[in-house]
């Protein structure tokens, strides 16, 4: 029972190539992407054909396209082949030094007052070293995309196509002034339009906060409101308010000792949707690559409140 069950199944190349083929929907760019001819990639797919009794593939001019036995057996294999994936990466983790370095991408806010105490915590748990670069959200997606972080943390909606992702926490944004700043006065909420009409402090475009607010203002029914002055960091944007600066929409994470100490005050708004979410991204299946990249997102899971 066992022999007829393996001469039935084919391997997992195989069972690649014609999940390929329907992604790409042409045998020459499946082969390509596994490293073959067309034709080696065409007579693979015949002898899958002959050792399951079953045609696959619909063969034509202009490309090729799956039977419905053959959309069966990609969908079934699926599973398959990402717990393949995942075995291939943890056996290169196992050939690798395990204190190879991780390269993680994060927008500030998770940048500043979540990675470093994520990352000594991997270094104590999995004797794994981190590198971190900090920037906006936009700059983060394009670094996992192009193979130059193995991990990604954003905050805020963006176009995720093409990358796994997991959510690790969330937050919402506060709007911050100094205390001799006409808000801080103010017992009544402010509504969307009255912020509208003033110009704030912010941080520069791509980033996950100013997205999140620019989104807000827009599902309020009302334009965004417009900066005077653009900073690329929480923390800069902190130190302009106190000195000064307008207002601005920030982490309630990273402004809460600022507005405990009385060094700034949260001004009350109304009608504004601030929550947002902080999502891990990485290049590969839903499952976390084995290794570093998983140690780290099951950390984030543990550490995020």
């Amino acid at each position: 029972m066992y022999g007829a069950l393996v001469d039935l199944l084919p391997d997992l190349p195989s069972l690649r190539l014609l999940a390929d083929v329907a992604r790409l929907g042409s045998i020459g760019a499946a082969g390509r992407t596994a490293g073959i001819s067309q034709q080696s990639a065409s007579e693979r797919l015949r002898a899958i054909e002959t050792q399951t009794g079953l045609v696959l593939v619909q063969r034509a001019t202009t490309g090729s396209t799956l039977t419905p036995a053959g959309r069966l057996l990609v969908e079934w294999s699926r599973p398959l082949l990402e717990r393949a994936e995942e075995l291939e990466s943890a056996l290169r983790t196992l050939r690798e030094d395990r204190s190879r370095e991780l390269h993680v991408y994060a927008s500030m806010t998770t940048a500043e007052y979540l990675l470093p105490r994520w990352l000594v915590r991997l270094r104590r748990e999995r004797d794994t070293s981190a590198s971190l670069h900090a920037t906006n959200s936009e700059t983060v997606l394009d670094a996992v995309r192009r193979g130059q972080a193995d991990l990604g943390f954003i905050e805020g909606p963006a176009d995720l196509g093409g990358l796994a992702s997991r959510v690790v926490g969330d937050d919402h944004l506060v709007l911050v002034a100094e205390a001799d700043d006409p808000w801080a006065r103010r017992r009544k909420p402010l509504a969307a339009e009255e912020i509208t009409a003033r110009l704030l402090t912010s941080r520069e475009p791509g980033s996950g906060t100013r997205q999140v607010v620019e989104d807000a203002f827009r599902a309020a029914g009302a334009a965004p409101p417009s900066s005077e002055v653009e900073l690329t960091t929480t923390t800069a944007v902190l130190a302009a308010v106190r000195a000064g600066s307008p207002p601005a929409f920030v982490s309630d994470r990273a402004a809460r000792a600022e507005i405990d100490a009385g060094r700034l005050v949260e001004v009350a708004t109304d009608g504004l949707d601030l929550r947002r979410e902080f999502t891990a991204v990485w290049v590969g299946s839903k499952r976390p690559p084995a290794g570093p990249v998983r140690d780290l997102l099951g950390i984030a899971g543990r550490s995020t409140p």
